[in-house]
C-alpha cells in the first residue's frame, strides 16, 4: 500500500482527527525522549531500536499502556501493535480511519505500521516550533533494503539545509525536490506562498499530508523534473536538498528517487547551479547542499567556479565545502545508504559498479557541501566565495543561516565603502570573538596570536601585532584610520602602507562577523 493520494473531501475529516488524536497523547519529541529516556533515543540515532523496546517494556510493566507508548512503538519503532490498542491510541480517527489515510494495515487483530510517523522540534528566528512528518518506513522497520520510490523523512542533510535557511520575508519561495515537504514547511514560516516540486507523486502526496496534519496551507504542490513546473516564473527564495547523490548509471543499480537524479555523475548539481538565477527575482536567494567530483588532479571547487561562470545570469555565489570522501568511501556510504549490507554479494556488485563508474570518469573523490547564489539587485555580482570549512562546527551548524543571512547584509555594506569611507568608519568587536596567543615556553613575544569567534562559522584568524591590535582597539570610539594611524607610529612603519594591508582585512573580518560599523555610525546604501 503505496500510492498515497489525497482527496481533500475524504481525507481532511480524518487528517483533521488524526491531529487531534497526536495532540491528547502528548505525541512530542520531548515525550518520546522522556519515555525511552536518552540512551534510547541515541541507540535510535544509531539506528537500534532495542534500547528504546526494553524502555518500553518497563514504562507498561509500571504504568500499563497508554497512547503515547501505542503511537511510539507503532510509528516510530516500526512494529505492529494490536488494532485495539490503536483504537484507543486513536480515538477520534480510529483504527479504520488510520487505515483509509493509509497509515496502518489492519491483519488478524494487528495494526502494521504502513508509514512512519514521528514528532519533529526545531528553533528559528521565529521562535520554537513542532511539527508531525509522515515519511516511508525506514530499513531498521522493513528488514530489508528501500524501495526505489522510498520518501524520505527527516534526515542529516534536511536538518542541514533547514539550518541554513536565510529566513528574510519574501512574497514567494520554491522547494526544489521536496519529498516529504520539510523545507517548503520551513519556507512558509518566511514566505507568504511556496511551491513545492518532485518528480515523485508519492512524496507530493505525503508532503502534502504533512503540511495538512500541520495546518499550513500556503504551498502549492506541482509534479515535474528540476524547474520544469515553474517554467518562466521566478521567487524570492529558492531552497533544495535535490537528488544529489552520485550514482552509477546501468542495469541492475537501484535509483533511488530521493538521492539520485537520473544524469552521469554530477551534471545534475551543474545544472541546478548554471539555471537557478534565472527563477530567481532581484535580490533572490537561491540555497543548495551539493555534491561535485574531483577529476584526477582537478580541483573540485574549481569544477563549481566553472559552472558558475557558465550561468546565463550573473550571481553572487558562496560556495562552502564541508567535506571530501574518496570514491570509495563515497561508494560504502551510498551503497549503505540505500539497505545494502557489507559483506554480502549485493554490496560487492554494486560496489565494483560504482568504482567502475568513478574511473570512467578519472573520479578521485567526491565533495560534499552548501551553495548560495544571490540575483544582484542590480548592476555587476560583487560576492564570489568558495571555501574549505572541514570538520565538525558542533551546535553551530543548526543555526548557520542566521550567521548567513548577517554575512550577506555585512559583505553589501562593506562593499558600499570606498577605503577612504571605511578608514573614515568606527568599528566594534563581535562579543563572541576572543585572542588566543601561543609562545614557546621562555620566548618574551608570542610565536602565533589567533582570533577566534565562538559563534556563526566558529572561524580562527591568525594576525600580526597590527591587525590583533587593531581589533582590540576598535570599540566604536576611534575611526579605523585613526586606530592604523596610532598603529604606524608606535610599530614605526608607513601609515599609507599599512592602511593598504589591513583594509582588506578588515573587510574580510567584517563579513566574516569578527567586526562591525559601530551601533550610531550611518549605514550607506546596499551596492
Amino acid at each position: 500500500m503505496r500510492a498515497v493520494r489525497l482527496n481533500g473531501a475524504v481525507t481532511s475529516p480524518l487528517v483533521n482527527a488524526l491531529r487531534s488524536d497526536l495532540q491528547a497523547a502528548g505525541f512530542t519529541v520531548s515525550a518520546l525522549d522522556a519515555l525511552w529516556g536518552s540512551a534510547g533515543a541515541e541507540a535510535l540515532h544509531r539506528a537500534h531500536r532495542i534500547p528504546a523496546l526494553r524502555a518500553l517494556a518497563a514504562h507498561r510493566a509500571r504504568s500499563g499502556t497508554s497512547a503515547l507508548a501505542t503511537l511510539a512503538e507503532l510509528f516510530v519503532l516500526g512494529r505492529a501493535v494490536p488494532a485495539d490498542a490503536l483504537a484507543e491510541a486513536l480515538p477520534s480517527l480510529t483504527a479504520r480511519g488510520a487505515e483509509q489515510l493509509e497509515l496502518v494495515r489492519l491483519t488478524a487483530g494487528n495494526a502494521e505500521p504502513a508509514v512512519d510517523l514521528r514528532p519533529y522540534s526545531f528553533v528559528d528566528e521565529r521562535g520554537a516550533a513542532e511539527w508531525w512528518i509522515v515519511s516511508d518506513l525506514g530499513e531498521l522497520a522493513l528488514g530489508h533494503a528501500l524501495p526505489v520510490d522510498h520518501v524520505l523523512g527527516v534526515g542529516g542533510a534536511s536538518l542541514t539545509l533547514s539550518g541554513l535557511m536565510l529566513q528574510r520575508p519574501v512574497e514567494r519561495a520554491l522547494d526544489l525536490g521536496t519529498g516529504c515537504g520539510i523545507q517548503a514547511m520551513h519556507a512558509s514560516r518566511h514566505a507568504r506562498r511556496v511551491v513545492a516540486t518532485d518528480i515523485s507523486q508519492r512524496a507530493l502526496d505525503l508532503a502534502a499530508l504533512n503540511a495538512e496534519l500541520n495546518g499550513i496551507d500556503s504551498i502549492e504542490f506541482r509534479l515535474g523534473s528540476l524547474f520544469e513546473p515553474v517554467a518562466g516564473e521566478t521567487f524570492g527564495h529558492i531552497v533544495s536538498n535535490p537528488p544529489f547523490v552520485i550514482t552509477p548509471r546501468g542495469d541492475g543499480v537501484p535509483e533511488y528517487e530521493y538521492r539520485d537524479g537520473g544524469l552521469v555523475g554530477d551534471a545534475l548539481v551543474e545544472t541546478v547551479i548554471r539555471t537557478a538565477a534565472e527563477h530567481l527575482e532581484p535580490g533572490g536567494v537561491a540555497q543548495l547542499l551539493a555534491n561535485w567530483e574531483y577529476r584526477g588532479a582537478g580541483d573540485g571547487l574549481d569544477r563549481v567556479s566553472g559552472w558558475l561562470d557558465a550561468s546565463a545570469v550573473g550571481v553572487d555565489a558562496w560556495v562552502i565545502e564541508r567535506d571530501v570522501e574518496d570514491a570509495a568511501q563515497y561508494a560504502e556510504t551510498w551503497i549503505r545508504d540505500g539497505g545494502t549490507r557489507p559483506g554480502t554479494g549485493e554490496f560487492d556488485r554494486l560496489y565494483d559498479a560504482w568504482l567502475d563508474d568513478f574511473s570512467a570518469r578519472d573520479v578521485e573523490a567526491v565533495g560534499f557541501g552548501y551553495v548560495l547564489l544571490r540575483r544582484p539587485l542590480s548592476g555587476a555580482p560583487t560576492l564570489r566565495r568558495l571555501e574549505r570549512l572541514h570538520g565538525s562546527l558542533g551546535a553551530n551548524e543548526a543555526g548557520l543561516g542566521v550567521a548567513l543571512g548577517a554575512a550577506l547584509g555585512a559583505h553589501d555594506l562593506q562593499a558600499a565603502l570606498d577605503d577612504r569611507a571605511l578608514s573614515a568608519a568606527r568599528l566594534v568587536v563581535a562579543g563572541d570573538v576572543t585572542e588566543e596567543r601561543h609562545s614557546w615556553p621562555g620566548d618574551e613575544a608570542p610565536t602565533a596570536m589567533l582570533l577566534r569567534q565562538g559563534g556563526g562559522f566558529g572561524r580562527a584568524v591568525q594576525g600580526d601585532t597590527a591587525l590583533i591590535a587593531l581589533v582590540g582597539a576598535s570599540d566604536g570610539e576611534l575611526t579605523v584610520g585613526a586606530i592604523i594611524g596610532a598603529i604606524a607610529q608606535l610599530l614605526e612603519v608607513d601609515e599609507a602602507a599599512l592602511s593598504a594591508e589591513l583594509l582588506p582585512v578588515v573587510r574580510a573580518l567584517m563579513v566574516d562577523g569578527f567586526l562591525s560599523l559601530a551601533e550610531d555610525e550611518e549605514r550607506p546604501a546596499a551596492p
